[in-house]
């Protein structure tokens, strides 16, 4: 009996001591894994180190500084993956691998997201600005947008599908949620659909000058664009207030756009003066005022012509090319500024709203 008893133990003992052998064994693999890539990944950075002075000789890398980034990235990702891949084969535990190679995917993604980015920047930089047409304009900005979200969803479908989930009840539940959002949020589907429009229609873009109607009361009328997003565009008016305005209403609106052609727009500045006025003089003093400004247009001369014969004066029109839209208002300040005090220099008369009253008596012819 004692034999038998000391025989149990002495095996429990065994299976105790081999299995506590193994596990050092696979901690010290493990410890000696992570050495290695730590190694690996000093090594690899001194290598990059030494290559970045020589790649930024070539005009690619150099307007280009995130691809060097993005290659240290790399790198890295690929030291872990292979760190993961061993590790897994010395712990030989399968159901870690799915969990693995979801993280992978996922991990994959980040990269490939900001490899899309990279070559987007260099397509719209070096091919899109160079082409006269602004078709390849508009699908980069779309994969612009865009990529992100497909990329990152395509890669959650695949990490789930490691993980064994099936993802078809999830995708026809995702179809049905989205008619219900669709029907909900019709008005956010409209702007976002409104914001792809205006993406292929370009009725304006980042940093043009068009009308605001939507500014407040007794504000300025017309800013500049700062940014065309898929729901709404951001306009800053000169009264430095930014404006967001959703972009189902800017498709339904006449859009004036100031500098979508050139920076040069002709200013028209209405002057009355009296029917009594030497015309000839009045438009010659408006001339002269405007060529005091140094802001026109010097191959589009300036013009003032009689416009309208109102009630009580001669409407002028003077035409001024200027060559920053941004000075309109400036140019008919100017202009109305000194008109006033030249007029009355050269005794020209400024109408204003004149009544004669005739009152006529009646003589009471009854006698009493």
């Amino acid at each position: 009996m004692t034999t038998h008893f000391e025989e149990v133990l002495r095996n429990f003992w065994l299976s105790i001591t081999h299995n506590y052998t193994k596990l050092l064994v696979v901690i010290a693999k493990l410890l000696l894994l992570c050495l290695a890539a730590l190694m690996c990944w000093w090594m690899f950075k001194k290598i990059l180190s030494r290559l970045t002075p020589v790649l930024n000789r070539f005009s690619f890398f150099e307007k280009n500084p995130k691809v060097i980034d993005l290659m240290k990235r790399a790198g890295g990702y690929i030291i872990l993956v292979t760190l993961g891949v061993i590790s897994l084969n010395v712990l030989k535990l399968p159901f870690l691998e799915k969990f693995f190679y979801a993280g992978l995917i996922l991990g994959l993604a980040g990269l490939v997201v900001q490899t899309v980015k990279l070559l987007v920047r260099y397509l719209e930089e070096n091919v899109a600005s160079k082409t006269e047409t602004k078709f390849d304009d508009i699908v980069i900005d779309l994969v612009d947008k865009f990529s992100a979200a497909v990329i990152y969803t395509l890669a959650v479908v695949m990490a789930l599908d490691f993980l064994g989930v099936n993802v078809m009840p999830f995708i026809a539940g995702a179809g049905v949620a989205s008619l219900a959002i669709g029907f909900a949020a019709k008005d956010t589907l409209s702007n976002l659909i409104a914001g792809v429009l205006l993406l292929i229609d370009r009725p304006f873009e980042v940093g043009d000058r068009i009308e605001v109607w939507s500014a407040p009361k007794n504000a300025s009328t017309w800013g500049d664009v700062l940014d065309i997003g898929l729901r709404a565009t951001k306009i800053r008016t000169t009264d430095n207030i930014i404006i967001i305005i959703p972009n189902n209403e800017i498709m339904t609106r006449d859009i004036i756009n100031y500098t979508t052609i050139s920076e040069e727009i002709r200013v028209r500045i209405p002057i009355g003066v009296a029917y009594e006025s030497d015309i000839d003089r009045a438009k010659k003093v408006i001339l002269d005022i405007i060529g005091e400004m140094d802001w026109t247009s010097s191959h589009r001369p300036p013009r003032v012509v009689v416009r309208n014969l109102g009630d009580f004066f001669v409407e002028l029109q003077a035409r001024v090319w200027i060559k920053d839209a941004r000075r309109r208002m400036d140019t008919i300040d100017y202009v109305v500024d000194r008109v006033k005090e030249a007029f009355e220099r050269n005794g020209i008369e400024i109408p204003y709203p004149k009544r004669e009253i005739y009152m006529h008596t009646t003589e009471d012819s009854t006698t009493n």
